[in-house]
């Protein structure tokens, strides 16, 4: 931000500012703290006064409003700024060295400089000596004196002044920056002054005498006295040495308007020492200062967004690439429409025409994207606190309202500024970009060692042409599910990518990536930041990794969803990949792994473990990846695996809720930067492993025993030979299974059959489900996540845990009732129940917007319609002779696989191959359950010695 930034030097040799630091993101309002006294004379002379409560030192600051701006006559540049010097030359009454005798004295320090607009005098002196110091001012404002002499020797150090400042690059491209985009207004040249006329103004005399009684005269001049001073004494002062002072007769001469720019213009110094290469991109800019409207302070706030230090350009150009070294932005608050300059200094001329390139790509962004109200809202804040930190002495309180009230000579100017910043908005950030970044008035200014390099000659594409191209909407598969009386926004961003893509020895890459996303700090903001950031939405970016894709997810507030949707943006285009945070998420995946699932969780381990029985290829591997896999994963491995998968052609998008046209938009400009690029297929074997049941006992010191069995679904012809047809949610088999499987054990429901005869008629555990669809963290939630739909399924039966005496029984028992459900298939009843209670299930599987849309995202990656209404209508034209049909072509009792998670192997493999299995001790005698218990006991498993598997809990997913 340049606005409350006082420059020491001409506005040409203004550097890059120093980086701000970081500013807190919550509104904090700001006034100017000191009250502002004010009075005007006849003559036109202004007095301001501002007490401080700061003891001893009053700053006495003189702004005369002339600067270069106010040169008007050709051949006669420059004086404003020789007037800087000449002020010191002594009256009749006070000669120079009694002047520079008294700074002594005095103890106090004095300077002046010049600017386009303005010069201004100051001196900070001790509250005892300000009486002294307002009369020297009031003798040399009034009476200044100097001979033909004393004006040529001034005018060779002035020439001096020039020789030294034309060492410097920077100054050079300035210079020749004005005169080429200039035509009429005096900004064509700058404070120091055109060359030719410096080196004439030792014959220009007599013109001297004439512009200083021009300019120098009281209507002209604001008196600003601040610090360890009262009103009524500073005023008293003024007014003694100030007040007869005589206003100014002669009419000074219009300063011409500058026509309207009709084409780019570019031009080029050829340096003649090695340097660094430079170059500017500037605009005529309507923007100019005033009290009145916002344009400049809006220009300020579209820079700062565009160019400063957390926009993108500098990321790119100064942090990552390091092509640029310094980036800076200067220009739109002078008196009358000037010169809005992107100025970079670059390590190598080949560099040119590409950091040309970019700073025209972010000033079509300006004119065509929308501008971040979150990023508006941060400007903001830190300009309040920059401006507070700058008021920390006298005279930096002075120099601020110094400097703002010569515009218009207002001492209020300060207090109409800040009004005016926090009245900005993001619809005059996109006007001011408009009416700025026009192509016919561009103005590109580049120094290099040499000639222009070749490649900035080629024509390029310009500002509007790019804009154009910006504004159009990028074309990715969206599902659309708008709600206008929803309160909330819900977007998800499903990529196809997850387990299945990490490459074999980086197991757990794609769940590791996607953390580094949403739980780590992007390039712009820190994680405390971003944290802060999204508390003020009430949403939050969420990822969810499973075998084939991975869903980001952000359900937030329609009143703060496009803050919170730019933060998601951020961190998906953005991320920051910072090492702390890798090894700060690679070691809590390893602990989820280890100590999570493995330690903590028998039932989800056994679930997960099943899979890895169930399939071979990476359909095998847990989504959390291995140990071995975690601790080989790299921070560029991550990163190279974002690049490779998170792109638009892997990329669907899903808006629900109470979305606007302006949200939509947001979210496919946004992702549309994703690079449009693919990854390698990877090649998914899933099998069958065996003819016979195997069973994998998972040993661990745990109190009881979790149970998970289950087959892959496959289809099968006559023959009872493997189809490649997969059994997935699109296969026409699939709603008849999904009956026969909600009747023998819905989740987390009581009214499947294996709940009802293993845990509510004899009590051996906490429920008993079967699932048609992978359900991850079913002990977690009551109903699926949208997300998890799976090329590939398995049929699966998960029994919670039961004692380890009860553990072979418990199988058995699940075995049995499959067994009579195979053979015997559902009866009407028991048809029409099951299929009623899916049927109006699907309204709790959708009751909220977030899952309706997930949900139907999921539909539609298999090609079918919304969920809910699509598997009703589906579910309803399955008949119970269907169900009965996929029950035999499906499930079985045999060749099977199964995962044991126990304390004791031995013991429960001596259980399970029994002749007869014990039987489970009844808290109450249940003679009616005899008969079927020791069939349950009985019942043969086509399971062999050699077919089980133990394995110590810590060998597994090494």
């Amino acid at each position: 931000m340049r606005r409350f930034i006082l420059a020491a030097l001409p506005a040409m040799l203004v550097a890059a500012p120093a980086p701000a630091p970081a500013a807190p993101k919550r509104a904090i309002k700001v006034a100017f703290p000191f009250k502002i006294h004010q009075k005007s004379w006849p003559n036109g002379l202004k007095a301001v006064v501002i007490p401080t409560g700061m003891p001893n030192l009053v700053s006495l600051q003189i702004p005369v409003s002339t600067g270069s701006r106010n040169e008007v006559e050709a051949g006669k540049s420059g004086f404003a700024h020789f007037f800087e010097h000449m002020m010191f030359r002594g009256t009749p009454t006070v000669k120079p060295e009694q002047w520079n005798a008294q700074l002594q004295k005095s103890g106090a320090s004095q300077n002046a400089f010049t600017s386009d607009d303005l010069t201004n005098y100051h001196t900070l002196v001790a509250k005892e000596d300000l009486e002294t110091w307002i009369r020297f001012e009031a003798d040399r404002f009034q009476h200044l004196t100097y001979s033909e002499g004393d004006f040529k020797t001034e005018s060779r150090a002035v020439l001096g002044e020039y020789n030294k400042n034309a060492a410097n690059p920077l100054g050079k491209l300035f210079e020749v920056q004005r005169d080429a985009a200039f035509t009429t207004h005096t900004y064509k040249h700058t404070t120091m002054g055109f060359l030719k006329d410096i080196e004439d103004m030792p014959n220009q005399y007599a013109y001297s005498k004439q512009f200083f009684q021009r300019w120098y005269k009281p209507e002209n001049i604001t008196i600003i006295l601040a610090g360890d001073v009262t009103p009524e004494q500073g005023f008293a002062l003024v007014e003694k040495y100030f007040g007869a002072w005589k206003r100014g007769t002669a009419k000074p001469p219009v300063i011409p308007a500058e026509p309207e720019a009709k084409a780019p213009v570019t031009a080029h110094v050829a340096w003649e020492t090695p340097t660094l290469p430079w170059m500017t991109v500037a605009f005529h800019t309507p923007a100019h200062f005033s009290t009145r409207d916002k344009a400049s302070s809006a220009l300020d706030f579209a820079a700062e967004e565009l160019f400063g230090e957390r926009s993108e350009l500098y990321q790119r150009l100064v942090v990552k690439e390091q092509k640029v070294d310094q980036l800076f932005t200067n220009g739109g608050d002078s008196k009358d429409p000037d010169l809005f300059t992107i100025g970079a200094r670059l390590k190598n001329p080949s560099d040119m025409a590409y950091v040309r390139d970019l700073i025209i790509e972010a000033c079509a962004k300006g004119r065509a994207l929308p501008f971040s109200a979150t990023k508006l809202e941060e400007a903001k804040t830190e300009a309040r606190l920059g401006f507070q930190r700058r008021l920390d002495s006298t005279n930096a309180v002075a120099s601020l309202v110094a400097r703002l009230t010569s515009y218009e000579r207002d001492p209020e100017a300060v207090n109409k500024v800040m009004a005016l910043q926090e009245a900005v908005t993001v619809d005059d950030l996109a006007a001011i970009a408009k009416a700025t970044f026009r192509d016919q008035a561009r103005v590109i200014t580049t120094l290099a060692h040499g000639p222009l390099p070749e490649d900035l000659k080629a024509p390029f594409q310009g500002v509007e042409a790019r804009a154009a191209k910006l504004a159009e909407l990028p074309e990715l598969p969206l599902l659309e599910e708008a709600n206008a009386a929803s309160p909330l926004i819900n977007v998800r961003a499903s990529f196809r990518v997850g387990s299945i893509h990490d490459p074999k020895g980086k197991e757990g890459l794609a769940q590791l990536a996607a953390s580094m996303i949403t739980e780590a700090a992007t390039q712009l903001r820190s994680l405390p930041e971003l944290t802060k950031a999204y508390g003020a939405t009430g949403g939050r970016l969420a990822a969810q990794v499973d075998k084939e894709r991975t869903t980001f997810t952000l359900n937030v507030p329609k009143l703060k969803a496009a803050e919170a949707l730019e933060l998601m943006l951020e961190q998906i285009l953005q991320a920051g990949f910072k090492a702390e945070d890798f090894s700060r998420l690679k070691t809590q995946q390893l602990n989820a792994l280890k100590v999570g699932l493995k330690g903590n969780n028998d039932e989800e381990l056994g679930k997960v473990a099943l899979e890895a029985r169930m399939y071979v290829g990476p359909y095998a591997t847990p989504v959390l990846g291995t140990e071995g896999g975690l601790a080989a994963i790299t921070l560029e491995d991550v990163q190279a695996f974002a690049r490779a998968f998170y792109t638009r052609k892997r990329v669907f998008l899903g808006l629900g809720g109470g979305f606007e046209a302006a949200h939509k938009a947001a979210l496919l400009r946004g992702l549309g930067r994703l690079p449009d690029t693919d990854a390698p297929k990877v090649m998914v074997n899933e099998a069958e492993h065996q003819d016979r049941s195997h069973l994998q006992i998972v040993v661990k010191d745990t109190r009881a025993t979790a149970i998970s069995f289950g087959l892959p679904l496959r289809e099968r012809n006559d023959k009872g030979e493997l189809l490649d047809a997969r059994v997935n949610r699109a296969h026409p088999d699939f709603p008849a299974l999904w009956i026969a499987t909600s009747h023998l054990g819905q989740h987390r429901n009581s009214t499947g059959v294996l709940y009802q005869r293993l845990r509510e008629v004899r009590g051996l555990n906490y429920g008993d489900y079967a699932y048609l669809e992978a359900f991850p963290n079913g002990m977690f939630q009551f109903q699926p996540s949208p997300g998890v739909a799976r090329t590939y399924n398995h049929w699966q039966v998960w029994i919670r845990p039961v004692p380890p005496a009860a553990g072979a029984f418990a199988i058995k028992g699940a075995l049995f009732e499959m067994d009579k459900l195979i053979k015997q298939g559902l009866s009407e009843a028991e048809f029409q129940a099951a299929r009623t209670f899916l049927v109006r299930f699907m309204d709790h599987l959708t009751d909220t917007g977030a899952k309706r849309l997930g949900h139907d995202m999921d539909d539609a990656a298999f090609g079918l319609g919304p969920y809910a209404d699509t598997m009703k209508a589906r579910l309803l034209k399955v008949s119970r002779e269907d169900v009965n049909r996929v029950i035999r072509k499906y499930l079985r009792t045999s060749a099977l696989d199964l995962v044991v998670v126990t304390k004791d192997a031995e013991a429960f493999k001596r259980d399970l191959l029994a002749e007869a299995s014990p039987v489970p001790v009844y808290t109450a005698p249940k003679p009616e359950l005899a008969a079927e218990d020791e069939a349950i006991r009985r019942l043969k498993l086509d399971l062999d010695p050699k077919d089980i598997t133990v394995t110590p809990v810590e060998e597994l997913f090494k």
